[in-house]
């Protein structure tokens, strides 16, 4: 079901905690809010659709995925941007990395490693930024 984005920067600064199977619908719902977003939205973590769940989705081309309790497990190539979120005005610079890996469990929760470069992991780096609550 497609949700409402979370605006309250309050709410969105704090914390998120692992998911578990118990959390499907809110990969679920995760999915279809991001899908009714992709004309101005690349990638949502669960806190802006108000849940407090390490989950987030993102949109790789024509593909969306989820990733739950993901954690980045090597980086290198950093540089400095800017970006935007669909829950706060405005942008901000931070700084990413052009290539990740990543541990994390997919929408069945089966274990997978990932690895990920440009603007996927950018994307990655920005949604697992919200859910630890320093986007």
């Amino acid at each position: 079901m497609v949700k409402k984005i979370m605006r309250d920067p309050l709410f969105l600064a704090q914390k998120s905690e692992d998911a578990t199977e118990d959390d499907k619908q809110v990969v679920t719902d995760l999915l279809d809010t991001l899908k009714a977003n992709l004309d101005h939205c690349v990638g949502m973590a669960a806190n802006m659709i108000g849940v407090k769940k390490n989950i987030i989705v993102v949109a790789a081309g024509p593909f969306q995925f989820a990733m739950i309790n993901p954690v980045i497990t090597g980086k290198s190539g950093a540089f400095q941007t800017e970006e935007g979120c669909l829950s706060l005005e405005g942008v901000r610079p931070c700084t990413r990395y052009k290539e990740i890996e990543v541990d994390y469990l997919d929408q069945n929760f089966k274990k997978k490693h990932g690895k990920y470069t440009g603007w996927t992991a950018q994307i990655i780096q920005h949604d697992e930024c919200d859910i630890i609550g320093t986007s």
